[in-house]
Formats: C-alpha cells, sequence, structure tokens
C-alpha cells in the first residue's frame, strides 16, 4: 500500500468526488495564457446550458476565479456541515480558497500548499454534479501534479498562446504528461485571430484534439466581474463553441 493510499484525507478526498461525472482540469505550461479566464468561463457556460458544474479554484497562491465571476467572497461563505458545501453562485458550486484567505496573500511553501489543496479536496462536499473544472496551478509544479494524482480520472485541457515561449513550453509539458499516463483530451489556443500552424502541428504529432482558437479580444477586461458583460464577448462566445466540443 502507498504513502497516498496511507493518508485518511485521500479515503476522504475520493468519498467527496465520487458522484462528479465529468473531471476537467485546466492547465497551462506558463502563467499568463488565459487559464483562469478560460476555466471560470467554461463552468459559467456549462451552468448557462443547464449542466450540474461545480469550479474549483486551486491555483492556491494566486486565486483569481472570483474575480472573473464577480464574486463578493465577504459576502457569501461555504456552509459548514460535515464539511463545507459550496456556494452556489451564478448556477456554479464555487470554492476557492479565498473563501478562507480573505484574499490576502497566503504565505505558503511546498508541503504547505500540499496540505491546503488536500484539505480543500477531502472536506468539500460536491454532491451530484456533472462537471468538475479545476483551475490548477500553471506549469508543470508539485502541486499540479498532487491535483492529477488525487482526482479521480481528471482529463486535461491545456490552454497555450502561439507565441514561440508558448509553443515550446507547451510542447514539453505534452512530452510530460503523456509519458506520465495523463489523459488530454484536447488543448485551447488563446490570443490567436486563427488557428496556428505550430500549435495544429503539435496537436497532429502528439494525437491531441484542437478544441479552438480564442481569438484577441481587447474588450474582455472592461467586462471581468461582470457576467452579463462578459456574455456579450467573443472571448466569451468562443468558450461557448468549445463548450461544445466537449460536451
Amino acid at each position: 500500500m502507498t504513502n497516498i493510499e496511507l493518508d485518511p484525507r485521500i479515503i476522504a478526498i475520493r468519498e467527496s468526488l465520487k458522484d462528479i461525472g465529468n473531471t476537467i482540469v485546466i492547465m497551462s505550461s506558463k502563467g499568463g495564457v488565459g487559464k483562469t479566464l478560460i476555466s471560470s468561463l467554461m463552468a459559467l457556460s456549462l451552468s448557462l446550458k443547464g449542466s450540474s458544474v461545480g469550479l474549483l479554484d486551486l491555483d492556491i497562491t494566486n486565486p483569481s476565479c472570483h474575480l472573473v465571476l464577480g464574486i463578493n467572497i465577504s459576502s457569501i461563505k461555504p456552509i459548514e456541515e460535515k464539511g463545507i458545501i459550496p456556494p452556489i453562485i451564478h448556477g456554479i458550486k464555487f470554492l476557492s480558497i479565498v473563501f478562507y484567505s480573505e484574499d490576502k496573500p497566503l504565505s505558503l511553501r511546498g508541503s504547505e500548499i500540499d496540505y491546503a489543496i488536500k484539505e480543500l479536496l477531502a472536506i468539500t462536499r460536491w454532491g451530484k454534479t456533472s462537471y468538475l473544472i479545476v483551475d490548477s496551478p500553471p506549469g508543470i509544479s508539485d502541486e499540479a501534479l498532487d491535483i492529477l494524482s488525487y482526482l479521480i480520472d481528471p482529463r486535461i485541457i491545456l490552454v497555450t498562446t502561439p507565441s514561440p515561449l508558448s509553443i515550446k513550453s507547451i510542447e514539453r509539458m505534452i512530452v510530460f504528461l503523456k509519458d506520465s499516463g495523463e489523459k488530454i483530451i484536447g488543448l485551447i489556443e488563446n490570443m490567436a485571430n486563427k488557428p496556428t500552424n505550430p500549435i495544429n502541428k503539435i496537436c497532429r504529432d502528439y494525437n491531441i484534439q484542437y478544441l479552438g482558437n480564442i481569438p484577441f479580444d481587447k474588450y474582455i477586461d472592461n467586462c471581468i466581474g461582470d457576467i452579463n458583460c462578459i456574455k456579450t464577448t467573443l472571448f466569451y462566445r468562443s468558450i461557448e463553441g468549445i463548450i461544445n466540443k466537449i460536451t
């Protein structure tokens, strides 16, 4: 029996996740490529299409999903009842460390981050949920890899941009994840007005579905925190098209 299997929190995590139909982890090889925005709007789109959806922000040191969706963490809190029940906001079961950090910087390091991730996963009661969208830390960090090991049958969506630095780093990440036996269901190319050849080539070379491109949207920043405004943007319409490919 492994150390993970001996950890009672892992048993609690498996119990809390057992009624989730699809766990989709949004990952990127580097920060600044739009991973959090995509995670948040995918959850919103799924909810508006009638699915039971959860959004779990596990970017512990830089949680931002609540900012995208305009969630006031000072007035909305999880319910404590034999664990914690995520509040439902915009039809989304939402949980983030910010409910406890009060959006202040967290001086967590190494094993402390892993402990926080395990605790959130172990004590959260999701109930029957069709989709759980997980916003993970950027890169192939210990935290990101630990998250994949704790979840039940996680499926990964990768996010990149067409910049040369992003292209090389996402290819490295794909190789690592495939060598580790992880399930990559597709790749999203953000800030690309049309599908680019280098990213399409990577998808072909590694047999990964190209889920679509999201054009650069100069208006999206003005809509952060206002979902009615967000729903009018090209960015959101692009997310809706991607959702149709994975549901």
